[in-house]
């Protein structure tokens, strides 16, 4: 049962229920409606958005090398590979997730896409060449404060020219409006239990500042956006 009470000013130690044991069914029907509800709430937007200011400015050999970091049903990824090839930009994808059965979906979503998925802890991880950019998408809620600083040290070695996280925007507003939502469009039960706690579990600008200080970024490293609706995404450009 959700709590209709949340202290919006911290994270909320609340649990979801994806990230605990479930049938890979459970797991697939969970995943479909969350890449329903990006697509309705403009999801993948902030991320093709960061691609098209980094993509006219990055100058390499071959084929752009891009990585999501707790890729889930790989729905980011493909729309992601949509998106590079109406612009005729060659690209190597790669999806990566730590729970196999995730992995699994993504890749008999759609075998049509060239697209490599990879089950692994993220720290444990160590492609055979750096991406040029690196992404994630509603990933870094699921993590502990300082889960989120190794992971931004980890992002900061490994991206050649940049990351990109893409999160939501810790607030009572949408927090409530989803639980409303959500159960008129009868969507999933995890969908419905864990998108308001995804709300709870997010993250504030300060937090964010707080985070990537931590981590040994400078304060004009790293940029912080709002996108509408609710979401708060960090991006990291390097020059090359």
């Amino acid at each position: 049962m959700l709590p209709d009470a949340l202290d919006f000013g911290s994270r909320a130690q609340l649990t979801e229920r994806m990230d605990e044991p479930c049938s890979r069914e459970q797991l697939r029907g969970c995943l479909r409606d969350l890449a329903r509800v990006n697509r309705w709430f403009l999801g993948y937007r902030p991320i093709l958005d960061w691609l098209g200011e980094c993509a006219p400015a990055m100058e390499i050999a071959g084929p752009m090398r891009i990585l999501d970091v707790g890729c889930g049903y790989g729905d980011c990824l493909r729309r992601v590979a949509r998106w590079a090839h109406a612009r005729r930009i060659a690209v190597v994808l790669t999806g990566l997730d730590i729970n196999p059965d995730a992995v699994s979906i993504a890749a008999e979503a759609d075998p049509a896409f060239r697209i490599e998925w990879v089950c692994a802890n993220v720290f444990d991880y160590e492609p055979s060449r750096r991406p040029h950019l690196i992404f994630s998408s509603l990933f870094t809620h699921h993590l502990k404060d300082e889960e989120v600083i190794d992971y931004l040290v980890w992002t900061e070695e490994h991206a050649e020219r940049g990351w990109f996280i893409n999160d939501l925007s810790r607030n009572a507003v949408p927090y409530h409006l989803f639980r409303l939502v959500s159960k008129l469009l009868r969507l999933h039960p995890f969908v419905q239990h864990d998108g308001p706690v995804s709300f709870a579990r997010s993250f504030s600008e300060d937090d964010w500042r707080r985070l990537c200080a931590a981590a040994g970024l400078g304060a004009s490293d790293a940029s912080i956006r709002r996108y509408t609706p609710a979401r708060l995404c960090v991006a990291r450009r390097r020059s090359p």
